[in-house]
């Protein structure tokens, strides 16, 4: 798409752009197009709110592997929500929650896709705020198999708090040096109880490896985290 092309924004978008932070004509902005090309644009036109894309921008901000976080229903509202914000700033490109054996939270039926559209709209603004030119999707699993069978992926681990008890560190860090750019790879991590010894065995015998994130255990809302910033600094910064 050549520079000077006019581009209508989202409702969402243009009610933030113009109503929140004001913007006037010659305003500039970041735009990302759906092939996630990104301009500096500025605005021509507050109603309907329209800018002009003026420069394309050669940003890389994306992860150069797709990580899949998978996590166990965690029992307040609240840590889901943390998990999507920093998980999306930090470069998770799916997360996925799924209802464990230990879970002591569960959502109702008929209160997932309310739910799930509630975390889509905080990873969609941290998406923004990071400058991300990908939106991380938001997905809930009834329990560990289904999630498992869905999310097919290059490499598989899950964070086993055995294993860190253990000493173990050598999974993670092999993992990360074999994987290679444009790969994908999905975490595994329990709720606040931890994963069952069933949900391992079945995990083992699909071929995930278990993975201690060092000496320390870590809450189940900071394991993720952890996870995501080993991955770049492995991937992206090393």
């Amino acid at each position: 798409m050549p520079k000077d092309k006019l581009v209508e924004l989202p409702t969402d978008a243009a009610h933030h752009f113009v109503r929140v932070m004001r913007a006037t004509s010659g305003s500039q902005c970041e735009v990302v197009l759906p092939d996630q090309r990104v301009f500096q644009a500025e605005l021509v036109n507050a109603d309907p709110a329209t800018v002009k894309l003026v420069q394309q921008l050669d940003t890389k901000p994306e992860l150069p592997v797709q990580v899949v976080l998978a996590c166990g229903l965690p029992k307040t509202k609240g840590k889901p929500e943390l998990i999507v914000q920093k998980g999306t700033e930090l470069g998770a490109s799916r997360i996925v929650f799924f209802a464990a054996q230990r879970s002591i939270s569960q959502w109702r039926a008929n209160k997932v896709a309310k739910k799930l559209d509630h975390l889509q709209k905080i990873a969609h603004a941290a998406a923004e705020q990071s400058h991300r030119t990908q939106i991380p999707q938001v997905t809930y699993y009834d329990s560990l198999t289904n999630c498992l069978d869905h999310e097919q992926t290059d490499y598989k681990i899950v964070a086993y708090e055995e294993s860190a008890k253990q000493g173990e560190h050598a999974q993670l860090v092999q993992t990360l040096k074999q994987i290679q750019a444009n790969q994908s790879l999905l975490a595994v991590f329990g709720p606040e109880g931890g994963l069952t010894e069933d949900e391992v065995q079945m995990m083992a015998k699909r071929g995930i490896k278990a993975a201690g994130l060092g000496p320390r255990i870590l809450r189940t809302e900071t394991a993720p985290l952890y996870f995501l910033a080993c991955v770049s600094y492995q991937l992206e910064l090393d």
